[in-house]
């Protein structure tokens, strides 16, 4: 007798026929058919699922060396690899080096651009000798643009100036600098009155005057905004301009500036920062 799964059909007459098939259900019809659009895998994805090998493959060969073969001493090898080690490292390096010394030659071509075109002035002391940048090559410069008859800004930033000055003077190992007060008033700050007005401060203190055209000039170079104010009706007048003391190297190029808020300790420890950590530029070609 078949177990529950098995079913017996019935004859027209009602009687049951041994051994037939019972009729699927709707359920049992949709897995058969679900089961015959199945495929085998090869036949769906032939590219993927490539027939086997007739053959078997040869074994895989083995990367390190044959029993019996010789082997290089433990020396030896470490040997190689560190020659091969320092190779790449020696190679890295002076690839290194070659970017650093493009960048080095840029950088001094751009430094001596500046040193020759920015800053420049064309001005007489007060000894009423022409003094230019170029004078001043090969020494660290202080210079601060004023006027004689500033009340009450530029007397404190000379004295200022002038302690800092006195303050870095102590120490004969530092390299000199050189003080210098340009005017922005050549109407009235002529050589003579200059001398007169600078024997106040620091005995190194030069000032520098011109024309109007070139103290201008000088004020623009070094980004410094002036402007005169109206006449009262003596004639008197404030001329308004910034602020600003600069650092000049010995390249002629601009290494700091120092407003009001600084004080002449600072102003000098500033200063002899950038006098330690100097390089000078090398000749032209040289680099």
């Amino acid at each position: 007798m078949r177990g529950q799964g098995a079913a017996e059909a019935q004859t027209p007459g009602g009687a049951v026929r041994p051994g037939s098939p019972q009729p699927l259900t709707p359920s049992l019809r949709r897995a058969a058919a679900m089961l015959r659009c199945l495929r085998p895998v090869p036949r769906l994805c032939p590219r993927l699922c490539p027939p086997p090998c007739p053959a078997p493959c040869p074994p895989r060969r083995c990367l390190a060396a044959a029993p019996g073969a010789p082997r290089l001493p433990l020396r030896r090898r470490l040997a190689a690899a560190g020659a091969v080690a320092g190779a790449a490292a020696a190679g890295w390096l002076y690839v290194r080096h070659e970017k650093r010394r493009r960048q080095r030659a840029r950088r001094l071509a751009e430094l001596r651009r500046l040193a020759l075109g920015r800053g420049d002035f064309q001005l007489r002391d007060t000894a009423g000798a022409a003094r230019s940048k170029a004078d001043f090559l090969g020494r660290w410069v202080l210079l601060y643009f004023g006027f004689t008859h500033c009340p009450d800004v530029c007397p404190e930033e000379l004295q200022k100036l002038s302690r800092a000055v006195e303050l870095l003077e102590r120490d004969p190992a530092l390299p000199p600098l050189q003080p210098l007060f340009v005017t922005v008033d050549p109407e009235r700050d002529d050589a003579a009155a200059l001398a007169r007005y600078l024997r106040d401060f620091h005995p190194r203190l030069l000032g520098l005057t011109g024309t109007t055209e070139q103290v201008r000039a000088a004020a623009k170079a070094f980004g410094v905004y002036v402007s005169t104010g109206p006449r009262d009706a003596d004639g008197d007048y404030v001329v308004d301009h910034s602020v600003l003391t600069f650092l000049v190297d010995p390249d002629g190029l601009f290494r700091d500036c120092y407003g009001r808020s600084r004080t002449a300790e600072e102003l000098a420890r500033s200063v002899r920062a950038h006098m330690d950590a100097y390089e000078p530029l090398p000749p032209a070609g040289a680099e």
